[in-house]
Order: structure tokens, then C-alpha cells, then sequence
């Protein structure tokens, strides 16, 4: 599916789902009056607060309250933590119209739940899921570029790969991939055919990379290697972004599947993996001369 195509659906959906009318269901409620209603539900917030919630202005955010306030469904009382500012909180009205809204609209999804059978009820949410944290993940990689590793950035690779690996006690007398003789030239190990390696860039900083090669003695089977990323990186969502970048190149490469080795440690990258889809499996495949890494994994394409 292309982005075009996706557009297309979630206008459909949002125009099903009558989030264009004035009103949300039977209430007398704009959709955003009901959206920073449910926003109150658990916890007083403050006008700048809401703003960042609902993911609008904080002049949209202030009008919006003032009308529920006017209505009685909100109430206003000064933050004791800063008294320039108020909290803002459900009044009992205002309660009871979110409990009714609230079993209006599940009734409502309810009859669309009973056309789908459990499977496709469970795959719909993950991909909500997935969908939304895709979302939040593009908003948070403003500034960085992934780009393929060129000559001028081994030795910034190279320094990327030891650090993390002292991190983690993947020492090179362990056998894992710091110890690779072409460590310090990754850049010409990655020029063949089926091969390419990404890095991860930050106000000119090299912070991670990852790349894609053909896996030794395995027919139509890459590898995904050298994935490191230094602390500062993480949880950015660039692992998965970079990750996602290399499996495609793998199938537009014609390859079958992707092979993977690491070690136990790494809990962070094995959860990765496995949301991408990769199990693990009990033999090593091909020749990685990467004999410590007591974890495989494998994606079949």
C-alpha cells in the first residue's frame, strides 16, 4: 500500500465515521469538545496541557474549554503549582455526558466489531497500533538522516560499533562482530551486489548504522548486520526506520529471507526483531564466523 492509497482510506474512514459533522453522534458536542472531554476523564489539566493532547494550539485548545465551561460540563479552579494558570475538570454534567457519549459510540462500534471475525478484530488493532506508533515515532525524527555509508564515515562506523559493544560486554575475544577484520573499511565490504549499508546521521554525528549482504553459504537467504546504536539514539524508532529500510532493499534484491544472529543481551534489538516479524530458530545458517551468538533468527519474505 502507498501513501496515496492509505490517504484514500483514512479520509473514507474518517467521513464513515462522522468526523466531519459538527456534532460527535447524538451530542451536542463538536468532535474536539468531545475529544478534551475524554482528555478530562482521569486528571485535571491545565490549558497547555490540553493543547499538547489534543495536538492543537493552545488558542484552539483555550476556546474549546471555554465553551464546555459555559456549558457546566467543566469546571475551573487556580493550579496550585503555578498560579498564572488553571486546572481544568469535569463537573458532574460533564461526566454524566461523557458516560452517555461513551456508550453511544461503543454501541456504534459494536455493530461494526460484528462484521469482523476474532482474527481480523485482533490483526485491525495491532495495525491500529503499529499505525499510531509509526506516527509518533516520524514526529520524533526531525533532523536525522538515514543515508548509505560512504568511505569518509568507517572510522565514525567503526567507533559506533566498539563503543556499543563494550556497552554490552561483546568483546572481541568473544568472537562477535567487533572483532571483524574489515571493521575499520566497511564501507568496501558493503559494495557488492546485494549488499548496502546505511548510517544514521545527527548534526553531522555518525550515531548507528545497519546494513544488508548476502548470508555465506545460503542461497537467496542476506543478513542483517551490524546493527549499533549508540544510547542517544535510542528511542527515536530509527532501529525499526533503518531496519524496515534494509528489508525492503532485501526484497527489491530478489532475496527469499533474512538471517540474523545475535546474543541475549541485546533485549532491545531481539523485541525489535521480533516485531518486524523475525522468529527464532534453533540452527545456525550460512557462515557468519560469528560462532558467540547464541541467538538466530530468520524472516522469510
Amino acid at each position: 500500500m502507498d501513501a496515496t492509497t492509505l490517504r484514500h482510506l483514512s479520509r473514507q474512514l474518517v467521513r464513515q465515521l462522522g468526523m466531519l459533522d459538527n456534532q460527535c453522534g447524538c451530542m451536542e458536542l463538536t468532535p474536539v469538545q468531545a475529544h478534551t472531554l475524554i482528555e478530562l476523564e482521569d486528571t485535571p489539566v491545565t490549558v497547555n496541557e490540553m493543547a499538547l493532547r489534543l495536538r492543537v494550539d493552545k488558542s484552539n485548545a483555550s476556546r474549546h474549554l471555554a465553551v464546555l465551561l459555559n456549558q457546566g460540563l467543566v469546571a475551573s479552579t487556580p493550579n496550585p503549582e503555578d498560579k498564572r494558570s488553571q486546572l481544568f475538570q469535569l463537573t458532574q454534567n460533564g461526566k454524566d455526558k461523557l458516560e452517555a457519549l461513551h456508550q453511544q459510540l461503543n454501541n456504534q462500534v459494536d455493530t461494526f466489531l460484528e462484521q469482523m471475525d476474532l482474527d481480523e478484530i485482533v490483526q485491525l488493532e495491532q495495525s491500529i497500533k503499529r499505525y499510531t506508533k509509526a506516527i509518533r515515532a516520524a514526529s520524533n525524527q526531525q533532523g536525522y538522516t538515514i543515508r548509505p555509508l560512504t568511505p569518509l564515515d568507517n572510522a565514525s562506523v567503526a567507533a559506533v560499533v566498539r563503543r556499543v559493544s563494550g556497552e554490552y560486554g561483546l568483546t572481541a575475544d568473544k568472537g562477535y562482530g567487533v572483532a571483524d577484520p574489515t571493521l575499520d573499511s566497511m564501507s568496501e565490504v558493503y559494495q557488492g551486489d546485494g549488499s548496502s549499508y546505511w548510517v544514521v546521521e545527527h548534526n553531522n554525528r555518525i550515531l548507528g548504522g545497519g546494513g544488508i549482504a548476502p548470508l555465506a553459504g545460503e542461497d537467496s537467504i542476506c543478513e542483517l548486520q551490524k546493527m549499533y546504536f549508540l544510547p542517544e539514539l535510542r528511542g527515536h524508532g530509527l532501529a525499526r526506520k533503518l531496519a524496515v529500510k534494509a528489508l525492503t532493499f532485501a526484497r527489491e534484491q530478489g532475496y527469499k529471507g533474512c538471517y540474523l544472529e545475535t546474543t541475549a543481551n541485546l533485549t532491545e534489538a531481539i523485541a525489535l526483531y521480533e516485531s518486524l516479524g523475525f522468529v527464532r530458530i534453533s540452527n545456525a545458517m550460512g557462515n557468519t564466523g560469528h560462532d558467540a551468538c547464541e541467538v538466530r533468527m530468520l524472516k522469510t519474505f
